[in-house]
């Protein structure tokens, strides 16, 4: 089949190369447009850099829906256009264009976790199983029929980021086993149960920030959902000295920990190498890596020995 690849990010760089190598041929990347950083530095887009490698048209609009884009795409004679992680909505219009229309690789268990953000909310719900979606792509948010699944247990450790690089790589094998199933048409995508369907919105920078009065389940597993970003981030306020940003970026939840302190950020106990606090719900919560803003990534015998803090210093929730 003749394919357009929509996508941007690490996400979906998988799925275009395995499509690229595949028996298939790809006439045309759909991707964001380059973003400019601090300083004036234009990010890289892995993915237009893929395509330009081997020779594929790509195209950068700000809008895919305008008449200009869906011309474009047009011109391409595409049967199938293949989206993953491409950060726009499609319009029917646009949707229409291919003779086949379009498919989606989506991050979750479909209906659940519908939207942006469905890796980080599988990790911060405390989920033990995720996966891969693929769906034809109907007007409404990953609502449309289901042509295939693959799932995976989510590692009591892993973040969001080493999270999103495995399936990532799980869903670039299963779109080779769609595309296949399309192409013969050996099969028919099923109906999702709408009923059972949540939402994952896109994550702010705030987002980042912990909730001392979580539980010590909880705040873990925050801390994992929002590294790489926006960054698990909290104050830590110390008996006479200024108030330190720091990023906490691995932790150990302890159910059953006892002290006499019942203020969730508290610091409740210092050993040469452990750093425990009270969290909510009575718990505590151990801490492994620690990074003060401006600092390198410490692990906890480091930062103990640079900072000093002691039991009564206070984690703060904004």
């Amino acid at each position: 089949m003749k394919l357009v690849m929509m996508g941007t990010g690490v996400f979906a760089l998988p799925t275009f190369r395995s499509l690229i190598e595949s028996e298939h041929q790809v006439v045309g990347l759909y991707t964001q447009p380059d973003r400019i950083g601090r300083g004036r530095h234009q990010h890289v887009n892995p993915m237009k850099v893929l395509a330009e490698e081997h020779q594929i048209p790509v195209f950068q609009p700000v809008k895919a829906n305008v008449p200009e884009s869906i011309q474009d795409l047009q011109s391409l004679d595409a049967d199938l256009c293949v989206v993953a992680a491409y950060g726009q909505i499609l319009s029917s219009q646009l949707l229409a264009t291919p003779k086949r229309g379009a498919i989606n690789l989506h991050a979750s268990l479909l209906p659940k976790y519908r939207g942006a953000a469905p890796i980080q909310w599988a990790v911060k719900e405390g989920e033990k199983e995720t996966g891969v979606t693929i769906f034809q792509i109907e007007p409404k948010l990953d609502a449309g029929p289901v042509w295939g699944v693959v799932s995976t247990p989510i590692d009591p450790d892993e973040t969001y980021g080493e999270l999103q690089d495995r399936l990532a790589d799980l869903g670039a094998t299963l779109c080779l086993e769609v595309l296949e199933q399309i192409e013969s048409e050996a099969a028919t995508p099923i109906e999702q149960q709408h009923s059972e369907s949540t939402l994952a919105p896109r994550l702010t920078k705030e987002d980042g920030e912990i909730d001392w009065t979580s539980s010590a389940a909880e705040i873990n597993c925050h801390i994992r959902a929002v590294q790489p970003w926006p960054k698990p981030t909290t104050t830590l306020q110390m008996q006479n000295r200024k108030p330190l940003k720091v990023q906490i970026l691995q932790t150990t939840p302890i159910a059953d920990h006892q002290s006499g302190s019942d203020s969730p950020g508290e610091i409740i106990q210092v050993t040469r190498e452990d750093l425990i606090v009270r969290t909510g719900n009575h718990e505590a919560l151990s801490i492994h890596k620690i990074q003060p803003a401006g600092k390198k990534l410490m692990d906890i015998d480091e930062f103990l020995r640079g900072y000093q803090p002691k039991p009564g210093d206070q984690f703060l929730s904004s």
